[in-house]
């Protein structure tokens, strides 16, 4: 019989099988699957840089809510997403023309692991974070990037409108084959490192000194921690722009229904992020708008947004 970890596990993995499912179904011309392989080529990479955005995102939640041992932690809500997406704004105005998604790469992990650092030691006093602090640092930071993105779109009038609605978090169209294989490479590394670190996570969560009394590396891991939020977060730019409240929502929810283990939360928030991500591309491929597709960040961040007000109340309380 499974217990509760494993038929978490199996519940999300259903889920990503049904989202995937109805994703390659949905198309212009209402439901059902492609005969032309050229549209069931689009459709399934659609699928694919969904799910290399959901799971980036959901594990990277997942290590930034460990590495500070805040639950509120999120690429988002501390400020990687918001740093990530200035610097690739930045660049193009430099540039002249959009990035690709292999050109904005390099900006977005600089931009994503700058801002983790600022707010990491601003946010510490004698050593020791305040979780609410680094959260007001955090959404202070992504205010102030937030509006420094805006004016340098405005600096862009040829180009504002298509810098403006990626910043809203939509999917990129067009991926190079070899920048897929680069992210899912990335990722699958920082999955299985997750995955061999866990028992180093739950010890780190009782507190430093328990983990260097059981011989746990203390900095080796936090590094770690460190570089592969940075990263995934920087592949969810890359690809999608910045998408909200996904790497809050997901570890949550697997949080509530597996328990605070480590191993389980690690790939349970992968899953949640695919299943999450490509369920709203379906969503918004299904609902025909005037103005074109609703960007997926609209629809994250109605989903995660009261989770979010439910999860601050709590912790006031």
């Amino acid at each position: 019989m499974l217990g509760r970890q494993g038929l978490t596990i199996l519940i999300l993995v259903i889920a990503c099988v049904i989202v995937i499912t109805l994703r390659l179904m949905v198309g212009t011309d209402g439901w059902g699957f492609a005969e032309e392989p050229a549209i069931y080529r689009l459709r399934m990479d659609r699928v694919i840089i969904g799910g290399l955005v959901g799971a980036s995102l959901g594990l990277s939640g997942a290590l930034l809510q460990s590495l500070l041992r805040n639950p509120l932690a999120s690429p988002d809500l501390m400020g990687l997403s918001a740093g990530a997406g200035f610097a690739v704004t930045l660049r193009t105005w430099q540039v002249g023309s959009l990035l690709g998604a292999s050109a904005a790469a390099f900006p977005a992990l600089i931009g994503a692991m700058a801002v983790l650092l600022f707010v990491w030691f601003l946010s510490q006093r004698r050593g020791i974070i305040n979780p609410i602090t680094m959260i007001l640092v955090g959404v202070i930071v992504s205010v102030i990037l937030g509006a420094a993105t805006m004016l340098v779109v405005s600096l862009m009038p040829d180009r504002g409108f298509s810098v403006s609605r990626w910043m809203m978090g939509t999917l990129r169209e067009q991926v190079e084959t070899g920048t897929m294989i680069a992210c899912s490479v990335l990722l699958i590394s920082i999955v299985g490192w997750s995955i061999a670190a866990a028992r180093s996570f739950d010890v780190m969560a009782l507190g430093e000194d328990e983990a260097k009394s059981v011989g746990v590396s203390v900095p080796a891991v936090r590094a770690g921690q460190f570089i592969g939020a940075g990263v995934l977060t920087a592949i969810s730019i890359v690809l999608a722009g910045p998408i909200g409240f996904v790497g809050l929502v997901c570890p949550h929810l697997v949080r509530l229904l597996a328990g605070p283990g480590h191993r389980t939360l690690v790939i349970g928030s992968a899953l949640a992020g695919v299943a999450l991500v490509v369920g709203a591309d379906t969503l918004v491929r299904a609902v025909p708008t005037d103005a074109g597709r609703i960007p997926i960040g609209v629809i994250t961040s109605l989903i995660g947004g009261p989770v979010f007000l439910v999860m601050l109340l709590r912790m006031r309380r």
